[in-house]
């Protein structure tokens, strides 16, 4: 869209500023200025900027480079550092620019390389709001020197350059980019902004660029009226020779004046800019129409008029429909409050958040958000995570829990010890994350990309052929075959089929944070969508991870509670994971302790301990066997392997047999872990421990067969007794167990020439040789850790499984949205141009459908995706 009219942008002080240390080399100071007055001004009033001189390696080459520098006007300070072969340059940006520096340094004798001052910045440019502005603002920035990489993400209008500060800078880059049409509103460079690039649906209508267009519109309108309606009244008018042509085209030129103002504005920096896009062929449409009536007589102004009111009314609706899909990202920016209470010096003080420190405590009322990261330190709340993990109940939060920037406190009242900083918290990633994943893009994508390259210039000769050909072969009016012909290049630009893509993908990738699932780009989104595989690490993914007690059986006389509290006194003193599950139940049941005294630990075996003055013991069955309980004809699986237990009369008497014959064997093929508990004369009683199934896992793995996955594999390193119960449970396919990492590895390679695609699921960490290995890796959990954040392709911020289906279901079907977009918007502008030539496509038609009406079409289609929510059990 060309760019609506604003008062005279005066870009400030935007290039970037790095913290300067002073060496011991050589330093030249200007006008007599002490260190100290230089130190402050450098670091106060000046920028600095660095550059590799790798030549420059002795005092004498030093010197020579100072003195060409110190001939600049608003040189500050000049740092040769012979050692290392860099200078430092200390400036005043309003007198000179780092590109003038280096080329004093090259007249020095001496090769300025890249490197050093190679920065990156992010430039706001809220206009650019289709792939045709996009165009205008590439063609500048290749003209830079200096500029190594750039990005310009229309659908969020933000631009990210990756340039060597000694030879551009951030000012210098701006210059470029509003020399498109386009203002820079905020760079990163200044920090400051004087506009929001993301909240402007509700401005858009009321915009300079609206108001022209809706008296162009009136103009328009009143000349229709004039040529059919009052078209007797022109006809005496022209014969009485008091007008040189009619009423009704003097309204139409008035509507091409006001309206056509912006367009031929932006096909102005569209030819500057060397882009043959949209802008330069509507502009040359409505010339060459107006061009044509006055100098032919055809009287081609109301098909003028008709272009510049409907293709500002389209660009207008492009406007609105792509400020749409920017709002779903302003969405999870407004989750961050603007303020903080902290605590200082033991009083409450509201501060921005940018000026909250790691460690400050802050405090957090019932409602309020939780403006950052960090730790709880006292107080206890419900707090809903929903806006960072998608979890649809809020989780409780006690001292030491970790919360969340964006969630919200939902009853009591919190202070919280903050471990990150405003830009580094899990929010702030999340949202950096999701614009940058436009840069990722899908092969769909690069097809469209490289279509659209034929397509338009493919276009422009056809509308150049009809113009000419149709009177010869049809026997078209050359006033009408010049009509087919603007029509032609009013279709010529493939605006909507361009957009199709990454607008389909920003929504499903918004989308998806909004409900805990951060997607790390766009192929990432298509290749979930196509994988007919999903493999499933076990512990950690299908299983919460942490051992608890499943099971408590009580013998001769005692109860259940008798056997736990004996156990939380044999275990409590073990640092093993089965005893601390235990210990951990025993107490969340409130079950009193026992006196424990001489406690031994027997490794790999089990605990023995006096308990209230009596010898117990707690362990494995293989244990008991050695205190003398040999069953015969009772065979029980351990983890050690098929050990025998007998000494029948002993347990007869007891009253364990069925124990040991029965429930033993059926809890160990559950996949769980055995522990006896008694004395050396009596048992009294079994505790089974597991790492327990998510409760959801078998309705997610239900529901990702439903929506079309063939297989699922569960891949585990535990023993395959263990595995083939837990894959019984949760009902996968297939499972293979005792798998080492490289096992994993080879297991995902194998799978995927089996499927097409396979996505893996895992830690993030435990599982990173098959997630890389995996055509989409998936972190599990990820919420706050920062390395599944940065490693994985998809991650799931919560540790709910339901987001798995959810994840498979959206990518499905932003896929299926993709393609639909792409061959629907291509159909349509190749069936109009088409019938272009047989007169069947008026040119307000090409405008509204081919333009305006396609691209809102896309978009609407594409937004589609946000109304795709997880499933909850």
């Amino acid at each position: 869209m060309t760019p609506s009219d604003r008062d005279s942008h005066e870009p400030g002080d935007e290039s970037p500023s790095h913290d300067h240390e002073h060496g011991n080399d050589h330093v030249h100071h200007n006008n007599g200025q002490d260190a100290n007055r230089v130190t402050a001004t450098s670091s106060n009033q000046a920028d600095v900027a660095q550059f590799s001189v790798p030549e420059m390696d002795c005092p004498s080459c030093a010197g020579k480079v100072e003195n060409s520098v110190q001939k600049l006007d608003g040189i500050t300070a000049v740092d040769p550092q012979v050692t290392t072969g860099t200078l430092s340059v200390s400036y005043e940006e309003s007198r000179t620019a780092p590109g003038e520096i280096a080329e004093r340094v090259k007249k020095a004798g001496y090769t300025v390389e890249s490197g050093v001052g190679e920065t990156t910045e992010k430039f706001t440019v809220p206009e650019m709001d289709c792939p045709s502005c996009a165009g205008k603002v590439e063609n500048a920035l290749d003209e830079l020197d200096g500029v190594t990489t750039y990005q310009t993400q229309p659908t969020t209008g933000k631009v990210v350059v990756t340039y060597d500060q000694s030879h551009v800078s951030a000012d210098g880059i701006t210059r470029a980019i509003e020399g498109t049409g386009y203002d820079v509103t905020e760079t990163t460079a200044s920090g400051e902004a004087d506009g929001d690039a993301l909240a402007e649906t509700e401005s858009v209508w009321r915009s300079t660029r609206a108001i022209k267009s809706w008296i162009s519109g009136g103009f328009t309108l009143l000349g229709l009226l004039f040529e059919f309606v009052l078209s007797g009244l022109n006809s005496e008018l022209l014969a009485a020779g008091s007008v040189a042509f009619s009423t009704a085209d003097f309204l139409f030129l008035v509507a091409v004046v006001t309206g056509g103002q912006e367009i031929i504005r932006g096909g102005y920096y569209s030819l500057r800019n060397r882009n043959f896009d949209i802008d330069l062929l509507m502009s040359l449409a409505i010339i060459g129409a107006v061009t044509v009536s006055l100098g032919f007589g055809e009287g081609l102004y109301m098909e003028a008029a008709l272009l510049a009111f409907l293709f500002s009314v389209a660009q207008l609706l492009e406007r609105y429909s792509m400020d749409k899909a920017r709002n779903s990202l302003q969405e999870l920016m407004d989750l961050s409050p603007d303020e903080a209470t902290v605590v200082r010096d033991g009083e409450e003080v509201t501060v921005p958040v940018d000026d909250v420190r790691v460690g400050d405590v802050v405090r957090v009322k019932p409602g309020e958000k939780i403006p950052m990261d960090g730790e709880v330190v006292d107080g206890e709340s419900a707090v809903n995570q929903a806006p960072i993990t998608g979890e649809s109940v809020p989780v409780d939060k006690t001292g030491g829990d970790e919360v969340y920037a964006g969630t919200i406190n939902e009853e009591g009242y919190l202070e919280v010890q903050v471990t990150s900083e405003a830009g580094d918290n899990t929010l702030s990633r999340i949202i950096e994350m999701v614009e940058d994943a436009q840069g990722n893009k899908t092969e769909r994508e690069q097809f469209v990309e490289r279509f659209a390259g034929y397509y338009t210039p493919a276009v422009v000769a056809f509308a150049v052929l009809v113009t000419i050909g149709t009177p010869y072969l049809l026997g078209t009016a050359w006033e009408q075959s010049i009509v087919y012909g603007l029509t032609l290049l009013v279709l010529a630009c493939p605006c909507a089929f361009v957009i199709s893509t990454p607008v389909s993908v920003v929504s499903g990738i918004t989308s998806g944070a909004k409900n805990g699932v951060l997607i790390k780009g766009g192929s990432h989104l298509e290749a979930m969508g196509d994988v007919d595989a999903l493999a499933v690490d076990k512990t950690g993914t299908l299983t919460k991870g942490e051992l608890a007690v499943t099971n408590v059986v009580a013998l001769n006389g005692n109860t259940e509670e008798d056997v736990l509290r004996c156990a939380r006194g044999l275990e409590s003193r073990s640092e093993h994971p089965i005893g601390e599950a235990i210990v951990e139940h025993a107490a969340e049941n409130d079950l009193g302790k026992r006196s424990v005294d001489t406690f031994e630990s027997v490794t790999g075996k089990g605990v023995r301990a006096d308990l209230d003055g009596e010898t117990h013991y707690a362990g494995k069955p293989g244990f008991f066997e050695e205190l003398g309980f040999d069953l015969t004809h009772v065979h029980a699986v351990t983890d050690g392997g098929v050990v025998t237990q007998t000494s029948q009369q002993l347990c007869e008497r007891n009253g364990c047999l069925d124990l040991l014959e029965n429930t033993i064997p059926d809890l160990q093929s559950e996949g769980k872990t055995v522990i006896l508990v008694g004395t050396e004369d009596e048992l009294e009683g079994a505790i089974a421990v597991a790492d327990e199934i998510r409760p959801e896992a078998r309705s997610a793995v239900a529901r990702l067969h439903d929506l079309g996955v063939e297989h699922v594999v569960m891949l585990t390193g535990d023993n395959e007794r263990t595995a083939r119960a837990i894959a019984d449970e949760v009902g996968v396919d297939e499972f293979r167990a005792e798998l080492l990492p490289d096992e994993k590895v080879e297991s995902i390679r194998d799978l995927d020439e089996t499927y097409n695609g396979i996505a893996m699921v895992g830690d993030g960490v435990n599982d990173a040789p098959a997630l890389a290995t995996a055509s989409v890796g998936i972190a599990m959990g990820a919420a706050g850790t920062d390395t599944a954040l940065e490693t994985a392709d998809i991650a799931l911020m919560s540790d709910d499984l339901s987001r798995l289906p959810y994840l498979y279901e959206l990518s499905h079907d932003a896929n299926g949205i993709i393609r639909q977009n792409i061959w629907v918007s291509l159909a349509a502008k190749a069936a109009l141009a088409l019938a272009v030539p047989f007169g069947l496509v008026p040119i307000w038609v090409a405008v509204l459908i081919g333009d305006a009406g396609m691209t809102l079409g896309v978009t609407g289609n594409a937004m589609r995706l946000s109304q795709i929510t997880p499933v909850e059990d």
